[in-house]
């Protein structure tokens, strides 16, 4: 018997509508539980946040460093759109005048942060600044961010506004989501992969991101932060 074409096509469009409202709906209830889990995770981060800076201006203080433990940067948030970074500082004040001046001095160097946009053994890096990069203990201030809805506790990693231009094709998709505390980069090698390894890591974050993903990224990171696997 031949099917009628129409009729088929009408419930071939109807399931494809359902499937619609089935995954509008899943991402909706992905939503609002990632944001709960935000304000929950950064408001218990806050209470924490007042002796930790305590503990860390000491540690400076005790390495000879009397600047401002804080760092503020410009960074590209959800959309493209900049937003005011919180994190401790680990490099020494001036760091973007000595970066300069190291990769003009530098070839090698040059190569290397053009590469990774980062530097392997950084000079910049202050002893206590070392020291609390290597648990991740430089991040905590985003917990500011994460409250505010800037940011969220698992995400990509928030880029500088003069990496734009090097994100390239990938920039589009990796700021469709909002940039992260930890993510998928983070747990995936960290400093120990390319800056265009880290664009692939993170657009695949953004095209797939889930509750069962952000859940295997947010346990993941304990293993990281403990071993402080590829914090250079």
């Amino acid at each position: 018997m031949n099917e009628n074409p129409e009729k088929t096509g009408l419930i071939e469009k109807e399931d494809a509508e359902a499937a619609d409202v089935v995954k509008g709906s899943e991402r909706l209830y992905y939503r609002i539980i990632k944001r709960t889990f935000d304000l929950l995770i950064s408001a218990v981060g806050i209470v924490f946040l007042i002796p930790v800076i305590v503990l860390v201006k000491i540690l400076y203080i005790c390495t000879g460093d009397f600047h401002s433990i804080f760092l503020v940067q410009k960074r590209i948030g959800k959309g493209g759109k900049e937003f005011n970074f919180f994190k401790f500082r680990t490099m020494v004040s001036d760091a973007d005048t000595v970066l300069e001046e190291l990769l003009n001095k530098d070839q090698k160097l040059a190569e290397e942060y053009k590469k990774n946009k980062k530097l392997q053994r950084d000079p910049r890096i202050t002893r206590a600044g070392g020291l609390i990069r290597r648990f991740s203990i430089d991040e905590i201030p985003q917990v500011l961010n994460i409250f505010t809805g800037k940011m969220a506790v698992i995400g990509n990693r928030p880029y500088l506004p003069r990496e734009k231009e090097d994100m390239g094709r990938y920039f589009r998709s990796i700021v469709s989501t909002k940039p992260g505390l930890t993510g998928y980069w983070q747990v995936s090698g960290r400093s120990d992969v390319s800056f265009l390894k880290r664009l692939q890591l993170e657009q695949y974050y953004s095209e797939h991101c889930s509750l069962k993903l952000d859940i295997s990224i947010f346990f993941k990171t304990f293993k990281v932060v403990l071993f402080g696997s590829g914090a250079k």
